[in-house]
């Protein structure tokens, strides 16, 4: 088609178009397709969001001074600037592409009937008494809200108002659908079941991929009617078989614990059976390892040559600050080392119960998902920013050395899926299929396949996605059947969080089972930046630098790398042994979250916290089983 010249005037051309503009064009139906993308049906994106958020509906939040509520926690994580619950503005540096509000299941909404003087709240004897309580003072709010603690604990409520849950519960559900949208945001509905006997973590998040038609048939399941995970499990089953949809269970702080998270016996003490094994495994398929509560990847003392084993742990009591906490119950706590019991237990019981991917989030009680550093507004209402926030206690306890002070609260984190579309569906999908990652609030992009032949080459092929899942597994998945004389071979690509640090290495953690019995670990570095290289051992002992100024809270990316890839063949491999793979992607060190406030207000820092730290990824294993 011709253009009009410029002195001609600019109306539109008819354009006629008869048969003869159709002659002699190809017939390509049912022939192959040209287009490499046309029918590509494996995960191409990834997802960056919050799967555990508390509004003013839970008690610890609504009755500790938040005030934000359904609506501001997703404009929020939908990229708008909210005013704070201290009145200060906050944005993402970019919106998040998902996000669950889990309020507790248990008093849900009970912040809000206090403040509004709920009619059937003051109706009831034990209501007017906590309304009373927390229109009284600051005394009166820890009288009442000890009580609340105490009805928790016992699993025994003594207000009751299922008019009120109803109401409560469908607002959730509206909200959900009223900020979803498919493509560019999901939201996703959910509660806390928040179990904790004799003050021992045991919290469940519950997340539903469906939409209102089915979760508005159901109610949050709490404290208050059970305090077996097993009788959760049971719930989750019976969502899905009456209504058709998709739910998952997701534990979090066995950190905080006291050696009950991975324990090999049930809430009973009695031994994990093979039926406890497949139902844990199917309906908890994620554990959230990194969070305001502490990172929960290894410890120290259970990884004593991981030299970066010693990231935001907290480990000094359970979750009350009730009892301290010995080191044999850390191997029952943590990620790496419930992955090793799993391999054990998995050949004993012939299912492996800790079969679980590595998933992240922030616990806030702000209504405000903020997991990066320098954009830290507190995980609730009095850690919010302020000259004095880092000073008051977050687990309080009678014995000192049980204590621990918001200056240790940690902004982690996110998880990220691989998924094909931004949808509930998808989400819920990848979830199930442990294809995720966690970070401790970073958005590094990372991937990860696992096969029996790749090429060194091929980790830098441009269809490098297509061959990792046309020829192996990606994060999540399973290797089995070895061939002949063959052993595991990654293909590994990270990419720095665009607006963040560079990275400083990426490592591959492995687990394995030998025939005694007994479970290992090991650490390679499998790609560093800086010119860096591997010794004999496979590690890089040399660290990356800082470029850190602390005094100023600033630092550089005159360090590390954009991006790192990698191509490793484990050197050790035994067809006959049980294992597992993940990968561990380091950043460079950037200030923490306490030296930009000593930068910005001024203040000391606290010495109870280091002033810099290495944001991180953690990818779901690959198991491999004979």
């Amino acid at each position: 088609m011709l253009f009009a010249p410029a002195s001609v005037s600019a109306q539109e051309p008819e354009i006629v178009v008869t048969e003869k503009d159709f002659e002699g064009t190809p017939d390509y139906s049912g022939e192959r397709t040209y287009s490499p993308f046309a029918d590509r049906e494996y995960p191409d994106q990834v997802l960056f969001g919050d799967t555990h958020l508390h509004t003013e509906l839970s008690p610890d939040a609504g009755l500790l001074g938040t005030t934000l509520d359904l609506h501001a926690a997703y404009r929020f994580a939908r990229g708008e600037t909210v005013v704070s619950n201290t009145g200060q503005r906050v944005q993402l540096v970019r919106p998040l592409d998902f996000l669950a509000v889990t309020d507790h299941a248990e008093y849900i909404g009970l912040a809000a009937m206090i403040r509004e003087a709920d009619p059937s709240l003051l109706e009831d004897e034990f209501g007017a008494w906590l309304h009373g309580r927390f229109t009284a003072g600051p005394e009166g709010v820890m009288e009442g809200f000890q009580a609340i603690l105490t009805d928790a604990a016992t699993g025994t409520p003594r207000f009751d108002s299922p008019e009120a849950a109803y109401s409560i519960w469908n607002m959730f559900v509206d909200a959900a659908e009223a900020y979803n949208e498919p493509g560019r945001f999901t939201a996703l509905t959910g509660f806390e079941w928040t179990v904790g006997p004799g003050g021992n973590n045991l919290h469940r998040v519950v997340i539903f991929g469906d939409g209102p038609d089915r979760t508005g048939q159901v109610l949050p399941y709490g404290t208050f009617d059970t305090q077996d995970p097993e009788e959760l499990w049971k719930y989750l089953e019976n969502y899905e078989s009456v209504t058709g949809g998709t739910a998952i269970a997701i534990p979090h702080n066995g950190n905080l614990s006291n050696g009950q998270m991975f324990a090999k016996t049930d809430v009973r003490g009695d031994p994990i059976t093979r039926a406890y094994a497949e139902a844990r495994s199917r309906w908890e398929p994620l554990h959230e390892m990194s969070q305001v509560k502490g990172d929960e990847e290894t410890h120290p003392f259970l990884s004593p040559d991981d030299e970066f084993a010693d990231y935001e742990n907290w480990d000094a009591s359970n979750l009350d600050g009730s009892a301290p906490k010995s080191k044999d119950m850390l191997q029952y706590e943590y990620a790496r080392s419930a992955l090793r019991l799993g391999l054990e237990l998995g050949a004993e019981l012939g299912v492996n119960p800790f079969k679980a991917g590595m998933s992240a989030a922030s616990d806030s009680h702000t209504g405000l998902a903020t997991t990066r550093e320098e954009n830290y507004f507190g995980k609730y209402q009095k850690t919010e920013p302020s000259p004095i926030r880092q000073n008051s206690e977050v687990i309080p306890a009678s014995d000192p050395a049980l204590r621990t002070m918001t200056s240790q609260e940690v902004a982690s984190g996110l998880v990220a899926v691989w998924a094909r579309e931004n949808t509930r569906a998808q989400i819920l999908g990848a979830m199930k299929r442990r294809e995720v990652y966690a970070t401790t609030g970073t958005r590094i992009r990372v991937r990860l396949f696992a096969g029996w032949d790749f090429k060194a080459d091929d980790v830098s092929r441009p269809d490098f996605a297509d061959e990792g899942y046309g020829r192996g597994v990606p994060m999540g998945g399973d290797l089995t059947d070895a061939p002949s004389g063959a052993a595991p071979t990654l293909m590994i690509r990270a990419l720095r969080d665009p607006d963040g640090a560079n990275l400083d290495r990426v490592q591959v953690i492995k687990g394995w089972l030998d025939s005694e019995g007994e479970t290992h670990e090991r650490i390679y570095d499998v790609a560093v930046s800086d010119g860096r290289y591997a010794g004999a051992d496979g590690r890089v002992r040399q660290p990356v630098g800082s470029t850190v100024d602390i005094g100023t809270a600033t630092y550089t990316n005159t360090i590390g790398a954009a991006g790192l890839s990698a191509y490793w063949t484990d050197p050790d491999f035994d067809p006959d042994e049980h294992s597992f793979y993940y990968v561990r992607v380091l950043e460079i060190p950037t200030p923490r979250w306490t030296t930009y406030d000593a930068a910005f207000f001024g203040i000391d820092l606290p010495d109870t916290v280091p002033a810099t730290i290495q944001d991180r990824a953690y990818t779901s294993p690959i198991w491999y089983t004979p």
